[in-house]
């Protein structure tokens, strides 16, 4: 299985199979396959990078255990090698020539059913993991919708969520919905040391810091430069209003000049957080409408414009200091409206 989000030399979520945290909500599934009351659906949701597709393959593999005829053990090698019969997984796909597919496509979504229809290839439960099903386009999402409402027997979905505001509220209703939070940053520190155990305790540190509670961000830390543009986007985004203009020119030409690098990568993370935590705070702010407006108003054009960027190949420093300016501009209404009140 391909995985278009994968970092280098770092397993898959099929293949770790061992989520750390999130006991509740294991033992909250566990609990349901036991009394043999499986939902036909289930969605995990939370930030991205704690571990949300983790943990649903490891759900996987209890599920089958616990409904087929192998042990354990081979039923973990199958799901980790990509080969267990009754293992489904839908990620944004290759295209034929190099690259990846920005959203997951209605003839993606109609292969899988297609697949869940035909006869199981072994006894016991079938699963289907969409890693993630924000990567479904309108159409797939609808066509994904009709298949919840029309379930297969003895199936159940894991649909992976990283912002499940965007999505139908009619899927969301047809699951069971698990919310996962952040990791704690011990945990974090403990999930980057297992994998990469010849880190100093500086470099630990500095990755644990800038995760945020999620053990992705925190790999991704580690292929960042010292001198990565990053860590100015960070002290930036504390106050866009107050910095000069050359300021997020310079970001912008930094984090722009390679657009699928891993300063920018991780770059767009923030800014969605960012972006995220604007709406937020703008929402629960009280009668000031006009900052909740403003905020709305950035988020779309925010993400549509990087969605522009990304399937027409704009030009990523241009489109950077775009966002920036849109957000200095919000920033400086919102502190406005802080002073008045």
């Amino acid at each position: 299985m391909i995985d278009p989000n994968a970092i280098e030399d770092l397993p898959l979520p099929e293949q770790r199979q061992l989520a750390v945290g999130h006991d509740k909500a294991r033992q909250a599934i566990l609990a349901q396959l036991a009394d043999h009351r499986l939902p036909g659906a289930i969605m995990i949701h939370g930030p991205e990078g704690i571990g949300k597709a983790t943990l649903a393959f490891e759900l996987a593999a209890a599920i089958f255990t616990a409904t087929g005829d192998e042990s354990a053990e081979r039923v973990r090698e199958q799901i980790a090698a990509g080969s267990h019969p009754n293992l489904s997984v839908l990620r944004r796909r290759m295209k034929e020539a190099k690259g990846f597919y920005t959203v997951i496509r209605v003839e993606d979504v109609r292969e899988l059913r297609e697949t869940l229809q035909q006869t199981r290839g072994r006894s016991g439960h079938r699963i289907a993991v969409l890693d993630s099903i924000d990567d479904c386009n309108p159409s797939a999402a609808n066509a994904l919708l009709k298949t919840l409402e029309e379930p297969p027997a003895d199936t159940t979905f894991f649909l992976i969520s990283h912002r499940p505001g965007g999505l139908l509220p009619t899927i969301k209703s047809r699951c069971h919905n698990i919310a996962l939070r952040p990791l704690s940053d011990q945990l974090v520190a403990d999930v980057v040391m297992n994998n990469h155990p010849e880190l100093d305790a500086s470099t630990l540190d500095r990755a644990v810091q800038l995760a945020g509670g999620r053990p992705r961000r925190a790999f991704e830390t580690l292929a960042l430069a010292e001198t990565s543009p990053v860590g100015a986007l960070i002290t930036w985004l504390q106050n866009p209003a107050a910095m000069p203009t050359e300021a997020h020119l310079k970001l912008g030409d930094a984090l722009g000049s390679d657009p699928n690098g891993p300063d920018m990568s991780f770059a767009r993370e923030i800014l969605s957080d960012w972006l995220a935590s604007e709406m937020r705070d703008a929402a629960m702010h009280g009668p000031d409408r006009r900052r909740l407006a403003s905020a709305t108003e950035l988020w779309e054009k925010a993400n549509a414009l990087l969605s522009e960027a990304d399937s027409v190949n704009l030009d990523f420093k241009q489109t950077l200091v775009v966002i920036f300016d849109w957000i200095r501009k919000h920033s400086a209404l919102s502190a406005n409206s802080a002073e008045q009140e």
